[in-house]
């Protein structure tokens, strides 16, 4: 495995085969995404580079990319777009700024299915994560695929917020050295 870490805009040199892994990836059960989310994925992606504390994790098998992770510095205020009311309406207003703003957040993470259980995942989420301000790294995903939710919670990610059963079934995770990690809510 070849882990390569990129912190600025030389990432866009790739955007044809990171739109190929995220549609490989998330277009397919549990996800199901529409084949434009990988193109809008794509899109943002010269956005994204020039965000604070951009940075990003591309996996290689000789030279095809095999995964990658995305992350970069939540801003303060707590942004609005995308997922990120659903984020805030779990925590609440002040555990979503003392907890997530300044943090680094993990956007995206994906890895091909033929080499999905090689610690591909694992390595690339070590790589956007470790230096991650005061440890404090956090990321927002759907609870309905179990395999994800079982990856995070073996890489010592920690559920923060629990989604109710007709809720929107997303979650919110702290990364193994948050210091929030105590305070956050246990389900029943």
């Amino acid at each position: 495995m070849n882990i390569r870490l990129l912190t600025d805009d030389r990432l866009l040199a790739h955007t044809s085969a990171l739109r190929s892994v995220y549609a490989e990836s998330f277009c397919a059960p549990p996800w199901n995404e529409d084949p434009r989310r990988a193109a809008a994925f794509a899109e943002r992606l010269p956005l994204n580079a020039r965000r604070p504390g951009f940075t990003a994790a591309l996996a290689f098998a000789g030279r095809d990319i095999t995964g990658f992770a995305i992350a970069w510095t939540t801003s303060a205020p707590f942004p609005t777009d995308r997922r990120y009311p659903l984020a805030s309406a779990g925590l609440g207003a002040d555990r979503t700024a003392q907890w997530l703003c300044g943090a680094r957040e993990v956007d995206e993470l994906a890895v091909l299915p033929g080499v999905r259980g090689s610690g591909v995942a694992a390595g690339l989420l070590k790589a956007v994560t470790e230096d991650a301000p005061g440890g404090r790294s956090w990321l927002l995903t759907s609870v309905r695929s179990t395999r994800a939710m079982a990856f995070y919670r073996r890489q010592g990610w920690i559920q923060a917020t629990h989604p109710c059963p007709r809720g929107a079934g997303v979650a919110v995770l702290l990364g193994p050295r948050h210091p929030a990690r105590a305070l956050a809510a246990q389900p029943l």
